[in-house]
């Protein structure tokens, strides 16, 4: 649509961003190299947000505000989110596209305007069945966004158990054609088979074209090693992968947080330089959910809006170590894109990682010095939110940490998060947060019952 003399969505989003100070620089490209994606020809992975089905009437889509993209890069620390804009049932954006695409504009526009990747997502399990639509939907985007490094394309969220050679790949190649008359160069994933898991049969068949990177999709309950081997045959045959949708908990959408297999997921996903996006940004009532029901829908949400899924996700997307550099910046945010740890998992999770694998992250081997702080963030009567901040105060990265601490309150922890938790109390580093670049701070979470007086934290890396 020709723009006329009015204020825009783009234009907004570029004065608000202008009165909160945030940068709106421009970002590095996205490119692929074999199986790898990079940024700004670096290779790096980002972790960060899916939305939740915008579609109206859903219940969702007061959640799709520039606020909240503001409060997830700057409290988060997210680099990327994605839109999922509904192409299923009442209310997506084949019966409303006028609605749809305001509010996904909104946080498109948002994440440009906070220096952020976006994936702007067809929602849809049917692709195939609605290609005009999502051919005109992507044409729409191409036209208003195809000139910003930002943005990322995903055709297909998740197919069903279709041929991907004879239903998926044509649909794709169709798509992607619309898009690259308009769009040259941005980065385009592509759904596979089952729900975007068979990354493996993909790979056999892979797309002609540049920067075209292919979606993988688990939820740590139902999904562990064996889709993993999916993931290592997919990049071992030269395919890069992104995992624009993951979950803490069922395949369902509920249950509880399954700690043990994130964490190996997350080692697999640093181990390999993977992008992540955990679904969702929601508060609906069910486990994947990352607020409980009733929070604002504007962000600014303190520990106890938080359900348990969104504090164990924030915990790792906010320790993730890698920013979104700015082209007008010469100076690389990169802190982990070349160190690293190798996988906790008993298979072979090592596919064709580029990662340095002689960054050990075993515990009291690193000689560099962090300041360690045991910090309060919310409390309630009777019980309160903690952390342990360890911040790389000298030159060096870290390579592995251990810290301990005590109460003198007779303070007890219920719960904890992003570190192996013994006694009272030592906590050692996981594969997926032992290397702290310098300046930058891991944090350990926890729930304690008691008032949390706590003794200074000593450790290996403390100063």
């Amino acid at each position: 649509m020709k723009k006329v003399t009015r204020i825009t969505p783009s234009a907004l989003a570029l004065a608000m961003a202008l009165i909160s100070g945030s940068a709106l620089a421009d970002v590095p490209a996205l490119t692929v190299s074999g199986n790898q994606i990079l940024s700004g020809g670096e290779v790096k992975s980002f972790a960060g947000n899916s939305f939740f089905w915008s579609n109206t009437g859903w219940g969702q889509e007061k959640m799709y505000n520039a606020s909240v993209v503001k409060w997830l890069k700057d409290d988060w620390k997210s680099s990327i989110v994605r839109v999922a804009v509904g192409g299923d049932e009442s209310g997506s954006y084949l019966e409303d596209p006028s609605g749809n695409l305001t509010r996904a504009e909104k946080v498109i526009d948002a994440a440009i305007a906070n220096d952020m990747y976006v994936i702007i997502d067809f929602h849809t399990h049917h692709g195939e069945d609605k290609k005009a639509s999502a051919i005109e939907f992507f044409k729409t985007m191409a036209t208003r966004y195809g000139d910003k490094n930002n943005v990322i394309y995903e055709i297909y969220n998740e197919p069903l158990s279709v041929s991907w050679s004879n239903v998926i790949k044509p649909y794709a190649e169709d798509v992607i054609s619309a898009i690259r008359a308009i769009d040259a160069d941005n980065l385009i994933v592509v759904g596979t088979p089952t729900w975007s898991q068979d990354v493996d049969v993909a790979s056999q068949d892979p797309i002609d074209g540049t920067n075209i990177a292919y979606s993988l999709h688990f939820y740590a309950g139902t999904h562990g090693q064996s889709l993993r081997n999916k993931a290592i045959t997919a990049l071992n045959n030269g395919i890069p992968l992104m995992v624009t949708e993951w979950g803490a908990v069922n395949a369902d959408g509920n249950g509880s947080v399954a700690e043990s297999s994130v964490d190996a997921w997350m080692d697999f996903l640093k181990t390999n330089n993977i992008t992540n996006l955990n679904w969702a940004v929601s508060d609906k009532s069910e486990g994947a959910s990352i607020i409980n029901s009733g929070a604002s829908a504007e962000g600014n949400w303190s520990a106890s809006d938080l359900t348990a899924s969104g504090t164990y996700v924030k915990n790792i997307i906010s320790n993730w170590g890698t920013e979104v550099a700015s082209t007008d910046d010469d100076s690389s945010s990169d802190s982990s894109s070349d160190s690293s740890d190798s996988s906790s998992d008993t298979g072979s999770d090592s596919g064709t990682s580029t990662g340095d694998d002689s960054s050990s992250s075993d515990s009291g081997t690193s000689t560099e010095t962090a300041s360690c702080q045991h910090v309060i963030t919310s409390s309630w009567s009777g019980g309160f939110q903690g952390a342990i901040r360890i911040t790389n105060t000298s030159d060096s990265t870290i390579n592995g940490w251990n810290v301990n601490w005590s109460y003198t309150d007779g303070t007890t922890i219920t719960q904890s998060w992003g570190a192996t938790l013994s006694g009272s109390y030592s906590a050692t580093n996981l594969d997926w947060n032992g290397s702290i670049a310098p300046n930058e701070t891991v944090e350990i979470g926890f729930i304690g019952n008691g008032n949390g007086n706590a003794s200074a934290v000593t450790g290996d890396v403390c100063q």
